[in-house]
């Protein structure tokens, strides 16, 4: 992995949350209703759901409350309308006494159904807030245990693995997916269970009134199901059109964001917000048909349920004035089957966001099981270097970021306390990857790297890495103040060493002149400082650390000839009496190193002192020469490559 990729990939710690489009199931909310719209599916659900369910194990005493409490209120709500139909029954055969002049409403018997009528209803809202209240806390740490598995999980993984995921990937798994799992736990949960006692309770209740008028309620769900699925059909082709013209509409303004300045100096404003107008303009035409479509669902099922109705009200009339049915049986019916076709629905929801959250839990868990660290020795066991002087070696370290291909060949090289050791050589000779191997960031396959004599597998990483200072090609600073920032090298740093560390990277002259001085904000791109002015901040920070061995890569090379001097100069201060590795872009800054490697895939083909590589008339000194001609170092590499390749010994 390169400078610039390490250094980009942690300029912005934040990340995009879910990529360039929602992929993610669930059922489009619209209108008065809800249509299934198809969800991801998991690869292994019943792995991945008991895996799931292990999350909520501790809460269970919590969740069999929840259920209790789901059907004690649904059972409640179940209950009503058969009071309803008892109140109608009581003012019906009330007003007919009347009418006969043999008496009137029984008012005691009224207002008795009206009491309990009021009871079930204030013991359904009362179950109803306990099943929400311990559910919302029951999701709430359940994706909090989550979270922190995910979180320690991230401080285990090697780098290998940020250099092969995007971080909208990371992102995604840390804010959608738990979020997805979240909102079922708190939503979904309630409602299958809710749905399902609905559903069985009004059924048999409904058979319990009238078996034949029960079957004519059951017709109308396949006629139901049948034309949901027909239009469902149709709407999913939009729907997934409109998730990829909102994915290029997203991408488009990401670019355009990002890159405004270069569309502003190639003049391509009309261009840029001439495709920003097709991709708008496909995306309402997509997204007015699958609004359309899934729109009609609602009406349709309406109409067949209506029709449902308006066959039960015939028959009821019929039962009715045949005296085998009372009229308060005929509305409670009515009441039931107005409500019996809603739960289904729902429960189809249910399950297909059950479907996308057990998918979310596979992402989640695919995360969890990722190949970490080797893990450090336990602290008894692990070596701490009390005064470390800083002689580095490596011993025929083999390495590569594949096992296929090598990276690093029989690598061997020493350097003694306070030696400055230059590395050369083109883009992928594997200079930055023997930083990342001296730091731990990967692990050599073969060979030893030892510091003072002590193996640095031995040592635990983070005593490791507090003996390192490390500047790169492009300096990263996060979100805060320019003193937080350089306090960054340094826990419980004094005021007064902040300063001193800003004055000896020559920075402090600049960040007094700014606004707020040391209180200035950095933006999260960090944009609001120069290029130049951000190095010395990072350089201020290694200062300030003042670490035994530093790694400098490329520092100086995204920077004006007057701030490059001004870095020099720090650098130079900062690596009096510390041994340094420099990995170098303009081979005249390493003339005074007390050792220059000369690397190409993975091997030292030259060593020596810029003299004694010069007076060699040889790989190096061509290549010192010819740069002259040739700013770009790669390609005066491989001229000198092509020139020596005949003669190219590797140096153990």
């Amino acid at each position: 992995m390169s400078a610039d990729q390490m250094s980009s990939s942690s300029q912005a710690p934040g990340g995009s949350s879910g990529g360039r489009g929602d992929k993610g199931g669930g059922f489009y909310k619209g209108g008065r209703g809800a249509l299934n719209i198809p969800a991801e599916k998991p690869k292994n659900f019943k792995k991945t759901f008991g895996r799931l369910m292990q999350y909520l194990k501790p809460y269970r005493l919590s969740i069999i409350v929840v259920i209790l409490a789901t059907i004690l209120s649904t059972v409640f709500t179940v209950l009503a309308p058969l009071l309803i139909g008892d109140a109608v029954n009581v003012l019906y055969d009330g007003v007919a006494a009347s009418s006969a002049g043999t008496g009137g409403i029984d008012d005691n018997a009224l207002l008795r159904i009206i009491w309990w009528l009021l009871a079930l209803y204030v013991a359904s809202a009362l179950f109803g807030y306990v099943q929400q209240y311990l559910m919302a806390v029951v999701s709430q740490k359940t994706v909090s245990d989550l979270r922190n598995d995910i979180g320690d999980k991230l401080s285990r993984l090697p780098l290998k693995y940020y250099d092969t995921h995007t971080h909208g990937e990371t992102m995604s798994r840390i804010i959608n997916d738990v979020d997805t799992i979240s909102n079922t736990l708190q939503q979904s949960l309630i409602q299958m269970i809710t749905s399902a006692v609905t559903i069985l309770g009004i059924f048999f209740i409904m058979l319990y009134i009238s078996p034949l008028l029960t079957l004519v309620c059951l017709i109308t769900i396949p006629a139901s199901a049948y034309l949901t699925k027909v239009i469902a059909s149709k709407s999913q082709i939009y729907f997934r059109k409109q998730q990829e013209q909102t994915a290029r509409m997203n991408g488009h303004i990401e670019e355009m964001y990002t890159g405004h300045k270069i569309i502003k100096a190639f003049g391509r404003e009309k261009e840029s917000a001439g495709m920003f107008d097709k991709i708008n303009d496909e995306l309402t035409v997509v997204s007015q048909k699958s609004q359309f479509i899934s729109g009609i669902v609602m009406p349709v099922l309406y109409f067949v349920q209506n029709v449902g109705y308006v066959v039960i009200c015939i028959f009821g009339c019929i039962f009715v004035l045949g005296g085998t049915m009372s009229i308060g049986s005929v509305q409670s019916f009515m009441l039931y089957s107005k409500q019996f076709t809603q739960p289904i629905i729902q429960l189809s929801a249910v399950v297909n966001s059950i479907q996308s959250t057990v998918a979310a839990a596979e992402h989640i868990f695919r995360l969890l099981d990722e190949e970490e660290e080797i893990p450090d020795p336990a602290p008894a066991n692990a070596v701490l270097l009390q005064n470390p002087d800083g002689n580095v070696s490596f011993e025929h370290v083999n390495f590569g970021y594949d096992k296929n291909i090598q990276v690093i060949s029989d690598l061997s090289l020493s350097a003694k306390s306070g030696d400055m050791i230059a590395i050369v050589g083109p883009t992928g000779a594997g200079k930055t990857t023997l930083l990342n191997l001296l730091m731990r960031f990967y692990e050599i396959e073969d060979g030893q790297i030892l510091i003072d004599g002590v193996d640095i597998s031995k040592m635990r990483r983070s005593d490791l890495r507090s003996l390192f200072g490390m500047v790169l090609q492009n300096a990263w600073l996060f979100n805060g103040t320019i003193r937080d920032n350089i306090a960054y090298g340094r826990d419980n740093a004094t005021e007064d060493e902040i300063i001193r560390a800003a004055q000896m990277a020559h920075a402090d002259g600049f960040i007094r002149l700014l606004p707020d001085g040391y209180n200035t904000i950095i933006n999260e791109e960090a944009s609001n400082i120069s290029e130049g002015q951000k190095q010395l901040l990072t350089i201020a920070r290694a200062f300030l650390s003042d670490p035994e061995i530093l790694l400098l890569d490329e520092a100086t090379s995204n920077v004006d000839t007057r701030t490059e001097s001004l870095i020099r100069e720090a650098m130079e201060t900062l690596m009096k009496g510390r041994t340094s590795f420099v990995i170098a872009h303009r081979l005249s800054t390493i003339k005074n190193a007390d050792l220059i490697l000369v690397m190409n895939k993975g091997k030292i083909i030259e060593k020596g002192t810029h003299k004694e590589l010069m007076d060699a008339k040889g790989f190096y000194a061509e290549l010192y020469n010819s740069q002259f001609s040739n700013t770009n170092l790669d390609e005066t590499f491989a001229e000198v490559e092509r020139k020596f390749s005949s003669n190219v010994v590797t140096a153990v």
